[in-house]
């Protein structure tokens, strides 16, 4: 199973909070003879040397978190050794060494091509996944639209992002929370919009390596009468009006269980709402 480099996570995270991610045009599968880790070091990519190169990569429509590798991939035919191959990386370049490299895995086997070989990549070999995580992370819409984008080069502009409460707790599946029924409702209750790292206040601090959090405090209008009943988690969502918009992310696990009576001030500290992909 593949994983996203901090590069693919800084790409992830900033497209939510910070700058837009611009796709390549095309992907090429690199051939390592040692794991190239989460920092995607290229140090033990296969040599510049008999006939080795990097060769295009494409990937199926997302789902179930991940994108799968939907078509053979076909390696020049070697005139020596290429080593133990034990790695794969997906780059932005079809020059060896060079690029940004957005995922990374093991082979199920290693293998060690020789001079008179044409190595291949079976379909469905290389996939990269995002794991759900447990009271706190990233629906599967926003992930899929992420992975279509980083690695098939499917549009998604940059979303806006707001905060929303929530009274009944977030889940990976959800979609809208006019579906869900999920949405704190009470007098003078309005959603927070958080701006892109750099705007004005609130916003998002500048991604790094993945993660980032709130720069500001992301303050609630004053609760009104008959108070907010039930807060249980929080939600980062597209929309800005009640009910609006896709749901991005959720976090429960992080919010206290709590009813906010008239007159109270809710919000989050600056630092204190954390969004990262690990």
């Amino acid at each position: 199973m593949g994983a996203l480099t901090t590069f693919g996570r800084q790409a992830f995270i900033g497209h939510l909070c910070g700058s837009p991610f611009t796709p390549a045009s095309n992907l090429y599968l690199a051939l390592f003879t040692a794991d190239p880790g989460v920092a995607g070091a290229m140090t033990n990519e296969c040599a510049a040397a008999n006939a080795y190169a990097r060769a295009a990569i494409t990937f199926g429509a997302a789902a179930s978190r991940r994108v799968t590798q939907n078509a053979q991939v076909t390696f020049p035919q070697a005139s020596g050794s290429w080593g133990t191959v034990t790695h794969w990386g997906v780059c932005d370049s079809a020059t060896r060494a060079n690029g940004n490299m957005l995922a990374f895995g093991a082979f199920s086997a290693s293998f060690a091509p020789v001079s008179g070989n044409t190595p291949s990549i079976a379909n469905g070999q290389c996939h990269v996944q995002i794991n759900a995580s447990s009271g706190a992370g990233f629906t599967d819409q926003f992930v899929h639209s992420m992975l279509n984008l980083m690695f098939r080069n499917v549009a998604y502009s940059q979303p806006s992002t707001y905060i929303a409460l929530l009274d009944t707790q977030g889940a990976d599946g959800d979609t809208t929370l006019t579906t869900a029924g999920k949405e704190v409702s009470g007098t003078s209750y309005a959603r927070v919009a958080v701006n892109k790292a750099g705007g004005a206040s609130p916003a998002w601090e500048s991604p790094s390596s993945g993660a980032t959090q709130n720069a500001h405090s992301i303050t609630f209008p004053t609760v009104g009468s008959g108070g907010w009943a039930g807060i249980v988690g929080a939600a980062i969502v597209d929309g800005g009006t009640l009910n609006a918009g896709n749901v991005l992310a959720f976090d429960n696990a992080n919010v206290v269980d709590q009813s906010a009576n008239e007159g109270d001030s809710v919000l989050f500290s600056a630092g204190a709402f954390d969004v990262s992909l690990t």
